[in-house]
This record gives C-alpha cells, sequence and structure tokens, in this order.
C-alpha cells in the first residue's frame, strides 16, 4: 500500500473476523489511561494521523514502510513491533498502524507483540484517549473488541463511531455483527442493509442472518429511516 494513500475503506470489515471470534474479557475506557499505557508526551509528536500530514512522512519512511504495514518486512520480523510502536508513538490514532499492531498481536497470538512497548489494547486505549472525536478509531477499537469476544463493549464502541460518521459502510457493516453477536437480528439487518446499500462487498453478515433465518430482503424490512434501537433499548 502506498504511504500517500489516506484511504477510508481499508476493508476493515474482512479484518474485523469473518465470523469466528476469540473469547476475552475486560474493560476498555478512553476516560482513562491506565499507568501500564505510558503517557502520550514524545519526543516526536504525538501528532493527529487526521491533520498533521505534513509530519508523516519522516515517522512512515523510516518505520512504516510497506513491508512494516504488511508484516513481512526483511528476513527477519523481530523488530516490526517496534517500528509499529514508534509509529503510535509519533501518531497514536495512525488508523493503519492500529490495525497493524492488531494483526502483529494476533500474528503472535499474544496482547503483547514483541518489541512493542505496550499491548495492543493500550494501544487502542491511547488512541482513543489521544483523540476523543475520531470515529475510526472508535470503530477500529470497536473490532479489536469484537475479536476478543467483547461485544457488548464493542457495541458501545460503534455506535459511539456512529454518532460521529454515519455514513461508512464499514461501520455500518460491523454495527451489524456486532448487533447479530448479540442476537439482536432486526438492527443487525437493518445496519446490513445499510451497509449494502452503500456499496460493501462482503457477503458474510447476509450469510449470517441467512444461516439463522433472519435475512429479508431491503423491501421486505423496515423502510428507510427507522430507528434502529441503541444498546440501552433507547431509539
Amino acid at each position: 500500500m502506498s504511504r500517500n494513500q489516506h484511504r477510508r475503506s481499508y476493508n476493515l470489515a474482512a479484518i474485523s473476523l469473518g465470523v469466528s471470534l476469540v473469547l476475552g474479557c475486560g474493560t476498555l475506557h478512553a476516560q482513562n489511561l491506565p499507568l501500564e499505557c505510558g503517557q502520550l508526551t514524545n519526543h516526536y509528536g504525538p501528532f493527529d494521523y487526521r491533520t498533521d500530514r505534513s509530519k508523516l512522512p519522516v515517522v512512515e519512511h523510516a518505520h512504516f514502510d510497506s513491508g512494516v504495514e504488511s508484516l513481512t518486512r526483511g528476513k527477519s520480523t523481530e523488530d516490526i513491533g517496534g517500528d509499529i510502536d514508534y509509529t503510535l508513538r509519533a501518531f497514536p490514532n495512525h488508523h493503519r498502524a492500529l490495525m497493524a499492531m492488531m494483526r502483529l498481536g494476533e500474528r503472535e497470538k499474544t496482547s503483547k507483540p514483541r518489541a512493542a512497548r505496550y499491548t495492543v489494547e493500550c494501544y487502542f486505549r491511547r488512541a482513543e484517549y489521544f483523540r476523543p472525536d475520531d470515529g475510526l478509531v472508535k470503530m477500529l477499537t470497536g473490532i479489536y473488541l469484537m475479536k476478543q469476544g467483547r461485544n457488548g463493549e464493542a457495541l458501545g464502541k460503534l455506535e459511539a463511531a456512529e454518532k460521529l460518521d454515519s455514513g461508512d459502510p464499514n461501520l455500518q457493516y460491523n454495527l451489524g455483527l456486532a448487533y447479530f453477536r448479540l442476537g439482536r437480528y432486526e438492527e443487525a439487518l437493518a445496519h446490513a442493509h445499510r451497509a449494502y446499500a452503500k456499496g460493501f462487498a462482503l457477503p458474510g453478515l447476509k450469510g449470517l442472518l441467512v444461516k439463522a433465518g433472519k435475512w429479508r430482503d431491503a423491501e421486505q424490512a423496515s423502510p428507510p429511516g427507522t430507528p434502529v434501537k441503541g444498546a440501552d433499548g433507547d431509539s
């Protein structure tokens, strides 16, 4: 992937889960940055990935090239966690680097990848603490939590992301997945229709709903604009 491309879609739903999740436990709150997650002060930055684009090249050229992002750089991968860590300390809400750290933890089957300063969860905490108005960070946090089997927490993050940017089809798809995991099939169906209406291509959510006997075509479902209840039961 070119460093000069700041792509919005990233195919996040494919990264999020497909259909299988790993069970876990715990809580994730942006308002508290625990001691084990360090401080945000850094010798370079911290900068906002969305707005401080002029500061990116010095970090990405040295620490987040295509080899690091794909977790394949060089003959040894021992330093990849350190490079992603550096990137995330300079740009705590670097969306692609957050995704890479999540994938590295999955590949190494650990909560704290080699050469990383913090746990994967800490990087998400730091990102959300740094920029609580970044809807994509909240969506990525929700994806991470779903992958840990923490579906109720994930839904809260995804609903918070929707308040910031409801038009992202990736977000609508992942909201549908979270609702499906919680057995809230009508809401899952509504968000599936929204995602597919916006051109989302992955059929996984539809397949889950079909298998559960809950799929209906859009014209058979609730009319467009019907409110979808939130996690607390309110519209």
